[in-house]
Protein backbone atom coordinates (compact mmCIF):
# COMPACT_ATOMS: atom_id res chain seq x y z
CA UNK A 1 0.00 0.00 0.00
CA UNK A 2 1.44 3.63 -0.77
CA UNK A 3 1.61 6.14 2.17
CA UNK A 4 -0.88 8.43 2.78
CA UNK A 5 -0.23 12.17 1.48
CA UNK A 6 -0.08 12.85 5.53
CA UNK A 7 2.23 10.26 6.12
CA UNK A 8 4.19 11.59 2.81
CA UNK A 9 4.41 15.20 4.69
CA UNK A 10 5.83 13.69 8.06
CA UNK A 11 8.83 11.85 6.15
CA UNK A 12 12.14 14.13 6.87
CA UNK A 13 13.12 15.88 3.72
CA UNK A 14 16.28 13.74 3.73
CA UNK A 15 17.53 10.29 5.01
CA UNK A 16 19.87 9.26 2.73
CA UNK A 17 20.80 5.71 2.53
CA UNK A 18 22.02 5.23 -1.02
CA UNK A 19 24.05 7.46 -3.31
CA UNK A 20 24.18 6.66 -6.94
CA UNK A 21 27.46 8.26 -8.42
CA UNK A 22 29.39 8.72 -11.93
CA UNK A 23 33.38 8.19 -11.13
CA UNK A 24 34.14 11.32 -12.34
CA UNK A 25 32.07 12.90 -10.10
CA UNK A 26 33.38 11.01 -6.87
CA UNK A 27 36.86 11.82 -8.15
CA UNK A 28 36.72 15.46 -7.89
CA UNK A 29 36.83 17.40 -4.45
CA UNK A 30 33.47 18.31 -4.40
CA UNK A 31 32.26 14.46 -4.98
CA UNK A 32 34.42 13.39 -2.13
CA UNK A 33 32.93 15.90 0.78
CA UNK A 34 29.03 14.58 -0.62
CA UNK A 35 29.98 11.14 -0.15
CA UNK A 36 32.13 11.67 2.95
CA UNK A 37 28.85 13.64 4.67
CA UNK A 38 26.95 9.85 4.46
CA UNK A 39 29.49 7.15 5.15
CA UNK A 40 26.62 4.93 6.03
CA UNK A 41 25.07 4.92 2.73
CA UNK A 42 24.90 2.25 -0.12
CA UNK A 43 27.08 2.89 -3.00
CA UNK A 44 26.13 2.07 -6.48
CA UNK A 45 27.91 3.45 -9.19
CA UNK A 46 26.16 4.52 -12.41
CA UNK A 47 27.40 5.61 -15.93
CA UNK A 48 24.96 8.26 -16.25
CA UNK A 49 22.96 10.30 -13.73
CA UNK A 50 20.09 10.44 -16.85
CA UNK A 51 19.79 6.46 -17.02
CA UNK A 52 19.22 5.46 -13.70
CA UNK A 53 15.98 3.22 -14.24
CA UNK A 54 15.07 2.25 -10.34
CA UNK A 55 14.71 6.00 -10.00
CA UNK A 56 13.60 7.42 -13.38
CA UNK A 57 10.86 5.27 -13.74
CA UNK A 58 7.49 6.93 -14.36
CA UNK A 59 4.48 4.86 -12.94
CA UNK A 60 6.46 1.81 -11.76
CA UNK A 61 7.53 4.30 -8.91
CA UNK A 62 4.42 6.10 -8.16
CA UNK A 63 4.18 4.17 -4.98
CA UNK A 64 7.40 4.87 -3.88
CA UNK A 65 7.83 7.81 -5.02
CA UNK A 66 8.75 10.29 -2.11
CA UNK A 67 11.01 7.50 0.14
CA UNK A 68 13.19 8.01 -3.26
CA UNK A 69 13.46 11.29 -2.67
CA UNK A 70 14.04 10.78 1.06
CA UNK A 71 16.65 8.06 0.42
CA UNK A 72 18.46 8.43 -2.62
CA UNK A 73 21.29 11.02 -3.84
CA UNK A 74 22.57 11.32 -7.16
CA UNK A 75 26.06 12.33 -7.82
CA UNK A 76 26.85 13.15 -10.95
CA UNK A 77 28.77 15.97 -13.36
CA UNK A 78 26.99 18.61 -14.67
CA UNK A 79 27.81 18.34 -18.70
CA UNK A 80 26.92 21.64 -20.21
CA UNK A 81 27.90 24.18 -18.17
CA UNK A 82 26.71 27.36 -20.58
CA UNK A 83 24.98 30.06 -19.71
CA UNK A 84 21.62 30.85 -21.50
CA UNK A 85 19.40 34.02 -21.76
CA UNK A 86 15.89 34.28 -20.43
CA UNK A 87 14.84 37.42 -20.22
CA UNK A 88 11.72 37.11 -17.74
CA UNK A 89 12.33 36.30 -14.45
CA UNK A 90 15.99 36.92 -14.82
CA UNK A 91 18.26 37.54 -17.31
CA UNK A 92 20.30 34.80 -17.82
CA UNK A 93 19.70 31.23 -16.81
CA UNK A 94 23.01 29.72 -15.22
CA UNK A 95 24.02 25.96 -15.67
CA UNK A 96 22.38 24.20 -12.73
CA UNK A 97 24.18 22.81 -9.66
CA UNK A 98 21.62 20.34 -8.94
CA UNK A 99 18.35 18.73 -10.54
CA UNK A 100 15.58 17.19 -9.06
CA UNK A 101 13.82 17.95 -5.86
CA UNK A 102 13.38 16.42 -2.11
CA UNK A 103 9.98 17.65 -1.89
CA UNK A 104 6.90 16.67 -3.83
CA UNK A 105 4.80 19.19 -5.17
CA UNK A 106 1.77 18.33 -7.34
CA UNK A 107 2.30 20.45 -10.46
CA UNK A 108 6.11 20.39 -10.84
CA UNK A 109 7.31 20.20 -14.10
CA UNK A 110 11.26 19.29 -13.09
CA UNK A 111 10.17 15.57 -12.96
CA UNK A 112 9.12 15.69 -16.61
CA UNK A 113 12.70 15.41 -17.77
CA UNK A 114 14.04 12.78 -16.18
CA UNK A 115 10.77 10.76 -14.82
CA UNK A 116 8.83 11.84 -11.97
CA UNK A 117 10.49 10.63 -8.54
CA UNK A 118 13.31 12.24 -9.60
CA UNK A 119 15.49 12.95 -6.38
CA UNK A 120 18.45 15.25 -5.68
CA UNK A 121 20.91 15.14 -7.85
CA UNK A 122 24.07 17.10 -6.87
CA UNK A 123 26.92 18.24 -9.85
CA UNK A 124 30.65 17.77 -8.44
CA UNK A 125 31.82 19.89 -11.11
CA UNK A 126 31.07 23.17 -9.26
CA UNK A 127 34.82 24.88 -10.12
CA UNK A 128 33.79 24.62 -13.80
CA UNK A 129 30.65 25.63 -13.36
CA UNK A 130 31.76 28.52 -11.28
CA UNK A 131 33.95 29.47 -13.96
CA UNK A 132 31.37 29.59 -16.56
CA UNK A 133 29.35 31.95 -15.20
CA UNK A 134 32.19 34.89 -13.81
CA UNK A 135 33.27 35.06 -17.43
CA UNK A 136 30.08 35.31 -18.72
CA UNK A 137 29.62 37.82 -16.38
CA UNK A 138 32.85 39.61 -17.51
CA UNK A 139 31.52 39.46 -21.03
CA UNK A 140 28.74 41.41 -20.14
CA UNK A 141 29.85 45.12 -18.82
CA UNK A 142 27.76 47.13 -16.97
CA UNK A 143 23.78 46.61 -17.56
CA UNK A 144 23.22 50.15 -19.47
CA UNK A 145 19.01 50.11 -18.79
CA UNK A 146 16.88 48.79 -16.57
CA UNK A 147 14.43 45.70 -16.88
CA UNK A 148 11.71 43.80 -15.36
CA UNK A 149 14.43 41.69 -14.27
CA UNK A 150 17.10 44.14 -12.02
CA UNK A 151 17.49 48.16 -12.91
CA UNK A 152 21.19 47.66 -12.68
CA UNK A 153 21.83 43.90 -12.13
CA UNK A 154 22.32 41.35 -14.21
CA UNK A 155 20.27 37.99 -13.02
CA UNK A 156 21.30 34.90 -13.45
CA UNK A 157 18.57 32.07 -11.70
CA UNK A 158 20.57 29.32 -10.48
CA UNK A 159 17.84 27.18 -9.82
CA UNK A 160 15.90 26.30 -12.71
CA UNK A 161 15.45 22.90 -11.83
CA UNK A 162 16.03 22.15 -8.46
CA UNK A 163 14.82 24.10 -5.28
CA UNK A 164 18.56 25.68 -4.08
CA UNK A 165 17.66 26.21 -0.15
CA UNK A 166 17.18 22.20 -0.26
CA UNK A 167 20.09 21.83 -2.54
CA UNK A 168 22.30 23.69 0.11
CA UNK A 169 21.59 20.65 2.96
CA UNK A 170 23.69 18.14 0.46
CA UNK A 171 26.54 20.19 -0.42
CA UNK A 172 28.10 23.75 -0.62
CA UNK A 173 27.85 24.32 -3.96
CA UNK A 174 25.02 27.11 -3.62
CA UNK A 175 27.12 28.43 -0.85
CA UNK A 176 30.23 28.74 -3.50
CA UNK A 177 27.95 30.17 -5.99
CA UNK A 178 26.69 33.27 -3.50
CA UNK A 179 30.61 33.68 -2.66
CA UNK A 180 31.01 34.05 -5.82
CA UNK A 181 28.50 36.89 -6.38
CA UNK A 182 30.07 38.84 -3.56
CA UNK A 183 32.79 40.19 -5.91
CA UNK A 184 30.57 40.14 -9.12
CA UNK A 185 29.38 43.75 -8.81
CA UNK A 186 27.28 44.06 -12.37
CA UNK A 187 25.38 41.36 -11.70
CA UNK A 188 23.28 38.95 -8.87
CA UNK A 189 21.74 35.75 -8.68
CA UNK A 190 18.54 34.35 -8.20
CA UNK A 191 16.48 31.16 -7.28
CA UNK A 192 12.84 30.75 -5.92
CA UNK A 193 12.19 28.46 -3.24
CA UNK A 194 9.48 26.39 -0.87
CA UNK A 195 11.69 25.43 1.51
CA UNK A 196 13.02 27.85 4.74
CA UNK A 197 16.86 27.02 5.65
CA UNK A 198 17.68 29.02 8.13
CA UNK A 199 21.61 27.72 7.44
CA UNK A 200 21.24 30.70 4.56
CA UNK A 201 21.20 33.80 7.03
CA UNK A 202 24.71 32.72 8.11
CA UNK A 203 26.11 33.27 4.76
CA UNK A 204 26.26 37.34 4.25
CA UNK A 205 25.79 37.82 0.73
CA UNK A 206 25.83 41.35 0.71
CA UNK A 207 22.77 42.53 -1.24
CA UNK A 208 24.20 39.84 -4.54
CA UNK A 209 21.64 37.23 -4.27
CA UNK A 210 18.13 37.47 -4.51
CA UNK A 211 16.06 34.43 -2.75
CA UNK A 212 12.32 34.57 -3.99
CA UNK A 213 9.94 32.67 -1.63
CA UNK A 214 7.18 31.28 -3.84
CA UNK A 215 3.94 31.90 -1.76
CA UNK A 216 -0.11 30.87 -2.49
CA UNK A 217 -2.70 30.09 -0.26
CA UNK A 218 -2.10 28.10 2.55
CA UNK A 219 -4.84 25.60 2.56
CA UNK A 220 -4.14 25.27 -1.33
CA UNK A 221 -0.32 24.78 -0.34
CA UNK A 222 -1.74 22.27 2.17
CA UNK A 223 -3.12 20.14 -0.79
CA UNK A 224 -0.73 20.68 -3.39
CA UNK A 225 2.56 21.61 -1.93
CA UNK A 226 3.85 18.39 -0.79
CA UNK A 227 6.51 18.24 1.76
CA UNK A 228 7.37 22.04 1.94
CA UNK A 229 7.59 24.44 4.55
CA UNK A 230 4.39 25.39 5.47
CA UNK A 231 3.64 29.01 4.15
CA UNK A 232 3.39 30.96 7.20
CA UNK A 233 6.99 29.55 7.90
CA UNK A 234 7.81 31.08 4.43
CA UNK A 235 6.15 34.28 5.27
CA UNK A 236 7.97 34.29 9.03
CA UNK A 237 11.61 34.05 7.17
CA UNK A 238 11.27 37.44 4.56
CA UNK A 239 12.40 39.77 7.39
CA UNK A 240 15.04 37.66 8.94
CA UNK A 241 16.52 36.78 5.70
CA UNK A 242 16.33 41.03 4.84
CA UNK A 243 18.41 42.11 8.31
CA UNK A 244 20.40 39.16 6.96
CA UNK A 245 21.96 40.92 3.50
CA UNK A 246 19.57 39.03 1.14
CA UNK A 247 17.03 40.41 -1.61
CA UNK A 248 13.97 38.94 -1.16
CA UNK A 249 11.12 38.80 -3.16
CA UNK A 250 8.23 36.70 -3.75
CA UNK A 251 6.80 34.40 -6.16
CA UNK A 252 2.90 34.20 -5.98
CA UNK A 253 2.99 30.42 -7.60
CA UNK A 254 1.54 28.81 -8.90
CA UNK A 255 -1.90 30.64 -9.15
CA UNK A 256 -4.45 28.03 -9.24
CA UNK A 257 -8.22 29.04 -9.81
CA UNK A 258 -10.50 27.27 -7.65
CA UNK A 259 -13.98 28.24 -5.64
CA UNK A 260 -13.04 30.97 -4.00
CA UNK A 261 -9.59 31.92 -5.05
CA UNK A 262 -9.60 35.26 -5.04
CA UNK A 263 -10.55 35.26 -1.52
CA UNK A 264 -7.56 33.44 -0.47
CA UNK A 265 -5.43 35.15 -2.32
CA UNK A 266 -6.88 38.15 -0.23
CA UNK A 267 -5.79 36.59 2.80
CA UNK A 268 -2.54 35.83 2.04
CA UNK A 269 -1.66 39.49 1.03
CA UNK A 270 -3.44 40.60 4.29
CA UNK A 271 -1.18 38.32 6.50
CA UNK A 272 1.99 39.20 4.53
CA UNK A 273 1.66 43.22 4.84
CA UNK A 274 0.83 42.05 8.62
CA UNK A 275 4.34 39.97 9.16
CA UNK A 276 6.49 42.42 7.05
CA UNK A 277 8.96 45.07 8.12
CA UNK A 278 9.17 48.23 6.96
CA UNK A 279 12.67 47.61 5.00
CA UNK A 280 11.12 44.44 3.65
CA UNK A 281 8.14 46.05 2.28
CA UNK A 282 10.79 48.68 0.58
CA UNK A 283 13.01 46.20 -1.17
CA UNK A 284 9.77 43.62 -2.04
CA UNK A 285 9.12 42.82 -5.58
CA UNK A 286 7.21 39.68 -7.25
CA UNK A 287 6.35 37.43 -9.78
CA UNK A 288 3.29 35.63 -10.62
CA UNK A 289 3.20 32.42 -12.56
CA UNK A 290 -0.84 30.86 -13.26
CA UNK A 291 -0.43 27.12 -13.27
CA UNK A 292 0.75 24.99 -16.21
CA UNK A 293 0.18 21.85 -16.12
CA UNK A 294 0.89 18.14 -17.86
CA UNK A 295 -1.04 15.31 -19.10
CA UNK A 296 1.58 12.78 -17.86
CA UNK A 297 2.45 14.36 -14.69
CA UNK A 298 -1.78 13.94 -14.20
CA UNK A 299 -1.70 10.42 -15.05
CA UNK A 300 0.83 9.66 -12.76
CA UNK A 301 -0.81 12.13 -9.77
CA UNK A 302 -3.92 9.46 -10.10
CA UNK A 303 -1.88 7.12 -8.62
CA UNK A 304 -0.50 8.97 -5.59
CA UNK A 305 -2.53 12.13 -5.13
CA UNK A 306 -5.78 12.22 -7.05
CA UNK A 307 -7.39 14.55 -4.79
CA UNK A 308 -4.94 17.27 -5.52
CA UNK A 309 -5.76 16.37 -9.42
CA UNK A 310 -9.83 18.01 -8.57
CA UNK A 311 -8.23 21.65 -8.83
CA UNK A 312 -4.55 21.32 -11.32
CA UNK A 313 -6.58 19.62 -13.80
CA UNK A 314 -9.59 21.23 -15.48
CA UNK A 315 -10.56 20.59 -18.69
CA UNK A 316 -13.50 23.18 -18.43
CA UNK A 317 -10.85 26.01 -17.38
CA UNK A 318 -7.62 24.89 -19.79
CA UNK A 319 -6.74 24.55 -23.52
CA UNK A 320 -3.66 22.38 -24.56
CA UNK A 321 -0.45 24.04 -25.03
CA UNK A 322 2.69 21.74 -26.85
CA UNK A 323 5.73 22.75 -24.99
CA UNK A 324 9.13 23.17 -26.86
CA UNK A 325 9.97 19.46 -26.05
CA UNK A 326 7.03 17.99 -27.55
CA UNK A 327 4.54 17.37 -24.60
CA UNK A 328 0.89 17.97 -23.97
CA UNK A 329 0.77 20.67 -21.62
CA UNK A 330 -2.58 22.25 -20.15
CA UNK A 331 -3.07 26.21 -19.08
CA UNK A 332 -5.78 28.40 -18.23
CA UNK A 333 -7.54 29.31 -21.78
CA UNK A 334 -6.18 32.58 -22.43
CA UNK A 335 -8.87 34.65 -23.03
CA UNK A 336 -10.08 33.57 -19.45
CA UNK A 337 -6.38 33.87 -18.28
CA UNK A 338 -6.40 37.58 -18.91
CA UNK A 339 -9.75 38.33 -16.67
CA UNK A 340 -7.65 36.10 -14.22
CA UNK A 341 -4.70 38.07 -14.27
CA UNK A 342 -6.74 41.52 -14.27
CA UNK A 343 -8.15 40.20 -11.06
CA UNK A 344 -5.03 39.57 -9.86
CA UNK A 345 -3.23 42.55 -10.13
CA UNK A 346 -5.97 44.49 -8.77
CA UNK A 347 -6.63 42.90 -6.07
CA UNK A 348 -2.65 42.59 -4.95
CA UNK A 349 -2.56 46.07 -6.32
CA UNK A 350 -4.92 46.98 -2.71
CA UNK A 351 -3.28 44.30 -0.88
CA UNK A 352 0.67 45.14 -1.15
CA UNK A 353 0.50 48.57 -2.80
CA UNK A 354 4.39 48.83 -2.63
CA UNK A 355 5.06 45.51 -4.29
CA UNK A 356 5.74 46.24 -7.77
CA UNK A 357 4.90 42.85 -10.21
CA UNK A 358 8.13 42.31 -12.29
CA UNK A 359 7.10 39.34 -14.06
CA UNK A 360 3.54 37.75 -15.06
CA UNK A 361 2.64 34.53 -16.76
Amino acid sequence: MSPTVSEQRTRPLLDITRIYYERAAAELPRGQEILARWPGADLVEVESHWRIPELHGDEANVRRWVRIKTEALVLGVKKGVAVRPNGRSADFIAPSTANGCAMACAYCYVPRRKGYSNPITVFANIDQIAGSIHRHIGRQGVKAEPNQCDPHAWVYDIGENSDCSADALVSDNVRDLVDLFKSEPTAKLSFATKFVNRDLLEWDPQGRSRIRFSLMPAPMAKLVDIRTSPIPERIAAINDFVEAGWEVHVNFSPVIVADGWLDEWRDLFDQLDGALSERAKAQLSSEVIFLTHNEQLHEVNLGWHPKAEEVLWRPDLQENKISQNGALNVRYKSGAKRGYLAQFKALAGEGLPYCDIRYAF
